[in-house]
């Protein structure tokens, strides 16, 4: 058990018989009344999205997960194909509850696959991926890492922002928490 003021992102906890994953979380506090976490979730059986509100200190039943390591293979028809690593099982995985972890995806990029029980739930990926920028801006003489920076989209279409040295055709490191520039690959 835990509270709903710790639920992140990636999170999934079983309410009334259903698995929950949470896909955003926003601590909100209004300027009357009493702070709420505003939640948008994801039903991992049934595929709707909704978005809803906790109280903080509301009790919720994190889903305890069995996590197995696995390749990406290939997306087609809105499923994402992954290939167990030890049996070579292939599992299929909707798009739609990968949203967020299939803008870090590449072909052959080893991952985790979480289960819940025998039931395929998500993925987990690395701390950071190596990404190519195939669009930015021409990079502008003299520009150094404590400028503002430029965005630049990556392979995958994630959009990250950039100092003004890194070019387009350039290999770099990116976190997967938050979709950061971390640094030259």
């Amino acid at each position: 058990m835990t509270q709903a003021i710790d639920l992140r992102a990636g999170m999934t906890f079983v309410k009334d018989g259903k698995l929950i994953k949470v896909l955003e979380s926003n601590h909100h506090k209004p300027g009357k009344g009493n702070t709420l976490m505003q939640l948008k979730l994801y039903d991992v059986r049934s595929g709707s999205t909704v978005q809803t509100t906790y109280r903080p200190s509301e009790k919720i039943e994190l889903a305890e997960m069995v996590t197995k390591p696995a390749q990406y293979l290939y997306t087609q028809d809105d499923l994402a194909y992954f290939m167990d690593l030890d049996t070579y099982e292939q599992y299929e995985i909707p798009t739609e509850s990968i949203e967020v972890e299939m803008k870090y995806l590449l072909e052959n990029m080893q991952v985790s696959i979480e289960f819940y029980g025998k039931e395929v739930i998500g993925i987990t990926l690395p701390s950071t991926v190596n990404l190519k920028v195939v669009e930015t801006q021409p990079s502008i003489k003299g520009g150094s890492v404590t400028n503002g920076g430029k965005p630049a989209t990556m392979e995958t279409g994630l959009v990250v922002n950039v100092p003004d040295f890194v070019q387009a055709g350039e290999t770099i490191v990116v976190s997967t928490q938050n979709g950061s520039y971390e640094k030259r690959a």
